[in-house]
């Protein structure tokens, strides 16, 4: 049995999806009958989707009425968490801006080193290692210019294009992500296979985006099919290459991060035996020990993951959050708390550099903690919707004082 109450659409559709796909892999004859439940959903996407998903075999759909029942209640603690949220946001921004396809150098490997174009190289280095998306924007556009032929530069175009809710330019870097990657395969079989995963999980993600979680089930349940047919091909060529664990080890996060009764413990033992680099691999460890509640293991793989990438404001804001949670009911809050305002303002060194909508949760946030810390009155709530909806993809150039 699974619970899901309303929220993101993207989130909920794709966790179904991989738990299909999970399910129906077994090779058990006398399976039991899956029974998802929707707490408290609208009526009308509820039918739509038992009419789409629900086909399925051995699948129930139920709605779940929001009374004063254990059942309910359980459902909705679970997935309310603010944290687990942010862990699958973590988890998708990983996989959507190819996160699987850190070639840069190829970190990945100190055998049979697999080369990428050096302007891809910049953009992805840019990206990831210091965490700034407006100028990796435009070394992605010139890596598309220069070296036509490399998917990693199509994925990223994606993610980006996804960040700006560009849904037709995301649609096609989806696609040329594919494309180039089925190309590639005769040559270099165990990359071709990983992008053209990649290429079908954006392809999914899209639709979902552009159709909603009812009319888009289909194509994304069709669509995560593939994305697993392609990364078993992988697996099957190299099961302990590095950047194929990775993205595995993503997967199984995000999938860990947003179903009940899920543990990320998996997730964590494959990152951090197989995965690289290692700046991405402790990334995720940080996030699946937060959502455990080991915060102290989460802190130190932060702090490993800073140690390799010290100006990336996403890391810090990942520290910030384990810091803030860690704080709650410790008799050393205020220790702990200062420590959280530091990291948020190494978070929001350089707004601009950052997707408008990230910049105002990572101020609101902040806003917090500074009234936890001095117990001032501050209008957090209009403070950071004012940055939300001000217009521009890209967050200002100052933020309101504090």
């Amino acid at each position: 049995m699974v619970y899901f109450n309303n929220g993101n659409p993207c989130v909920h559709i794709w966790s179904i999806a991989l738990l299909l796909l999970k399910y129906n892999a077994r090779e058990t004859k006398n399976q039991e009958n899956l029974t998802i439940f929707f707490v408290a959903p609208r009526e009308s996407e509820l039918s739509t989707f038992k009419n789409r998903v629900g086909e399925h075999s051995k699948i129930i759909l139920e709605d779940v009425k929001m009374r004063k029942t254990r059942l309910a209640s359980l459902g909705k603690q679970m997935l309310s968490s603010k944290q687990t949220i942010r862990a699958i946001a973590s988890a998708a921004v990983a996989l959507i801006v190819g996160i699987n396809s850190a070639l840069a150098g190829d970190p990945f490997r100190t055998r049979n080193p697999q080369a990428i174009g050096l302007y891809t190289e910049t953009a992805f280095k840019t990206m990831f290692q210091e965490g700034n998306y407006k100028q990796a924007k435009a070394q992605v556009q010139q890596a598309l210019s220069s070296e036509p032929n490399e998917p990693l530069a199509y994925a990223m175009a994606a993610s980006l294009s996804y960040i700006e809710q560009d849904l037709n330019s995301m649609n096609s870097y989806a696609t040329k992500t594919r494309e180039v990657a089925e190309k590639l395969t005769p040559t270099n079989p165990l990359r071709g296979n990983i992008y053209t995963a990649a290429g079908h999980f954006l392809e999914g993600a899209h639709a979902i985006a552009k159709e909603g979680t009812a009319k888009g089930a289909p194509a994304a349940l069709n669509k995560l099919r593939s994305v697993f047919q392609y990364l078993d091909a992988a697996e099957k060529i190299d099961a302990n290459d590095p950047e194929l664990n990775l993205l595995k080890g993503y997967m199984d996060l995000m999938l860990a991060s947003n179903l009940p009764f899920s543990n990320p413990s998996e997730a964590i033992k494959r990152l951090e035996e197989k995965a690289f680099p290692r700046y991405l691999a402790y990334r995720g460890m940080a996030v699946g020990y937060r959502d455990l509640k080991k915060y102290d293991r989460a802190l130190e793989f932060a702090d490993k993951a800073l140690a390799e990438t010290p100006t990336n404001p996403e890391i810090h804001y990942l520290k910030a959050q384990i810091l803030f949670a860690q704080s709650k009911n410790q008799p050393n809050s205020k220790t702990l708390l200062e420590e959280a305002r530091k990291n948020f303002d190494a978070a929001l060194a350089k707004p601009d550099q950052l997707p408008r909508s990230l910049v105002a949760e990572i101020f609101f946030q902040q806003c917090r903690t500074r009234i936890r810390l001095d117990s001032k009155p501050r209008d957090c709530d209009p403070m950071r919707d004012k940055i939300r909806d001000a217009g521009g993809i890209w967050g200002p150039t100052a933020l309101p004082p504090l």
